[in-house]
């Protein structure tokens, strides 16, 4: 697990292309073990695993811990084929685009089948661990063909789904034509948020802005590569075809709609 230090918005500045990716740009997180990064912005851990066969959440060097889940809470969303992730000896079914919550103290967490993106943060109390279905959510609906930003967000992970300690997650899908994923783009003066672009085309991208409103930089990604957003960038992308997107953050508040707007004119 490589772990990565925070940095400050007047550092991106001097930043060229391969330190921009170094820094916030996750990639290869899918191999057969849990891997990923341990970053210094809240704290998360950033991981995913597209398992062979049964295959076990480590205990991290950088937690200190006995085991993985001691002090932290995880969210768990398949992006893949149905897989089931076991929890103390409880399997969970996930079909595509499933959400699991699984609550700090649990001992044990295996993955089998599917392809697993994992979000960690720190805990301050047990909460139970909890299943929710793609199905089972009602969208949110955002955005209009006008726009290029046609979507359903699928909230799983929040102060009106599934409790956690500061975890919110959930699932974006533009729909055929759109692009933008979100726009006008914003900030979280109060937490790190994270991107994972997924059901891409393996020959397509996604431009992803980020950075300060005043002094934007981009970042290409592919297919299942991740970006991390300190609370001080921006995070906006445009695809050449349409695509989803897992999101999730952590911070002082779970409030969805605690966002720092910025006007389209503003940006730079």
């Amino acid at each position: 697990m490589e772990t990565r230090h925070a940095t400050a918005p007047d550092q991106i500045r001097h930043f060229d292309t391969t330190q921009l990716r170094s820094r916030y740009l996750v990639e290869d997180l899918f191999g057969p073990e849990v891997d990923g990064v341990y970053t210094h912005q809240d704290r998360l851990v950033v991981a995913g695993v597209r398992p062979l066969r049964r295959t076990s959440l480590p205990a991290l060097d950088q937690l200190r811990a006995g085991h993985f889940l001691e002090r932290r809470e995880l969210g768990v969303i398949n992006i893949g084929e149905p897989g089931t992730v076991e929890v103390d000896g409880v399997p969970y079914q996930l079909d595509n685009k499933d959400c699991l919550y699984v609550g700090r103290g649990a001992r044990d967490v295996t993955f089998e089948g599917g392809t697993f993106y994992l979000v960690s943060a720190p805990a301050h109390e047990s909460l139970p661990t909890t299943h929710a279905r793609l199905k089972d959510v009602e969208p949110l609906r955002l955005g209009s063909a006008d726009g290029s930003n046609d979507r359903s967000i699928h909230k799983y992970i929040h102060s009106d789904g599934i409790r956690s300690c500061q975890l919110v997650m959930g699932v974006t899908v533009l729909e055929p034509g759109s692009m933008w994923n979100t726009m006008p783009c914003h900030t979280h003066d109060r937490r790190t948020e994270v991107y994972l672009y997924f059901d891409l085309p393996e020959d397509q991208r996604i431009i992803h802005l980020m950075g300060r409103p005043d002094e934007t930089r981009n970042l290409v990604v592919a297919n299942e590569q991740a970006v991390i957003s300190p609370s001080w960038s921006v995070h906006c992308g445009f695809g050449t075809r349409s695509y989803a997107f897992v999101w999730a953050m952590a911070g002082e508040n779970q409030a969805f709609d605690d966002m720092d707007h910025v006007a389209i004119t503003e940006m730079r």
